[in-house]
């Protein structure tokens, strides 16, 4: 068996993994080494032939496509190595990568750091526990959308979608452009899950019904899907009974939510945050595992693919600085608590040490808020205050608070509505 040393390795080759690689490259690591599981470049953005990606990095309004095909070029120009067809079978807290493609076989990597970049997963209709048969006709949104943009294929005529993701949203849209109807976006919680812009452009602008606290409760169909019953729900997420309502379809997509592909990290010793699913890192992305760094989705669901690039540069410059013997994390460790309203903060934990005069605190709000203060209070004093006019569970938000005022062992954040 191969053993090889390597510097730096990324695993995975979507957004995240695309831009960390680059962004390492510029910052003189020459040594990077890119594994991708796939034939190609790119990972999702192949699929999603929808505009709105790049405004942030490009400063213009790109498809996924053309936005990956951005990075893909400058990683070809850069000369930075990587390698199609290469599964990751496991990795270990010692940074051994084993790895298996038609090429090579079976090699080890030993690297001195590794960026996890690789993204997350469909949960799918087994997670649900929706009752009824097992028909044709139910997919994924994700998978959806590889039959009609890459595949050219439609998988109805007339649907349901269940969820209001946002690929399930650019979907519906999809979906209605290629002459498939429609009939309901149905959504459990009392809220969207997807962007405002992606309720507006996709739901509104096509007249397609989206209802709240409703959920699918049964499905009908023996060999091919014939329809489904909907009902509403109460407070608890549980059916009300008398609101059922048998809607006609063929198509059922889901799209109930996506899962950060972790298994290799928790392998690694990597521990994941409960409310992320994602790993648990300091303010330079770097897991609970020295060296080992997490960014993208794999770390957490972001809204849009130009904060997961962005994110993904910073776990570069962090791994970069480590591998030039200039890491700055600290042996004081003060951990970020999501306190009233705060669903979950990225990072959960910050180390002392760091020469930043702020830091970048992300976090998720757990309902929508309206005229709402975000407050970071460490010791029984507020040492950060930000008004925001509302917040919703579908957009990412962030403050900067000052390290200067850190003090013991813990600094919450809390949503406070005035």
């Amino acid at each position: 068996m191969i053993i090889e040393e390597r510097s730096l390795v990324i695993i995975g080759a979507g957004p995240a993994g695309l831009a960390a690689a680059v962004k390492a490259k510029k910052k003189g690591m020459e040594d990077v080494l890119l594994l991708e599981r796939d034939n190609q470049l790119g990972g999702i953005l192949k699929q999603c032939i929808h505009n709105g990606f790049g405004l942030h990095i490009f400063k213009e309004e790109l498809t996924g496509p053309e936005f990956a095909l951005r990075y893909i070029r400058k990683i070809s120009e850069m000369g930075i190595e990587y390698k199609l067809d290469t599964m990751v079978i496991s990795i270990d807290e010692n940074k051994n990568i084993t790895t298996v493609n038609p090429q090579d076989g079976l090699r080890i990597y030993k690297a001195g750091a590794i960026i996890l970049a690789m993204g997350c997963r469909e949960r799918p209709r087994g997670a649900l526990r929706i009752p009824g048969t097992n028909p044709s006709g139910i997919f994924s949104a994700g998978t959806a959308q590889r039959f009609v943009n890459i595949e050219g294929m439609k998988p109805g005529k007339t649907a349901v979608i269940l969820g209001s993701g946002d690929i399930g949203l650019i979907m519906a849209r999809r979906m209605t452009l290629e002459g498939m109807k429609v009939k309901a976006v149905c959504e459990i919680m009392p809220h969207p899950g997807g962007l405002t812009r992606n309720i507006v452009q996709c739901l509104e602008d096509f007249d397609i019904p989206l209802k709240l606290s409703h959920t699918v409760t049964q499905i009908h169909g023996r060999t091919r899907l014939e329809g489904v019953t909907i009902s509403r729900v109460d407070e608890n997420y549980r059916p009300i009974e008398g609101t059922e309502q048998y809607i006609k379809c063929d198509t059922l997509l889901l799209s109930v939510g996506l899962i950060p592909e972790n298994e290799l990290a928790e392998e690694a010793g990597v521990l994941l945050d409960p409310a992320t699913k994602g790993a648990l890192v300091n303010q330079h992305l770097e897991t609970s595992v020295d060296g080992i760094y997490a960014c993208g989705n794999v770390l957490h669901v972001h809204d849009l693919v130009d904060y997961v690039a962005l994110e993904a540069e910073r776990a570069a410059e962090s791994a970069v600085r480590r591998l030039k013997g200039k890491s700055e994390s600290g042996t004081k460790r003060i951990s970020v608590i999501p306190g009233n309203g705060v669903r979950y903060t990225v990072p959960q934990f910050i180390d002392k040490g760091s020469k930043d005069e702020k830091i970048k605190i992300y976090f998720r709000s757990g309902s929508i808020l309206k005229s709402v203060r975000v407050n970071a209070v460490c010791k029984g004093k507020t040492i950060y205050s930000k008004k925001f006019k509302r917040l919703v569970p579908a957009e990412m938000e962030y403050i900067k608070i000052p390290t200067e005022d850190l003090k013991g062992s813990k600094v919450l954040i809390e949503a406070v509505e005035k």
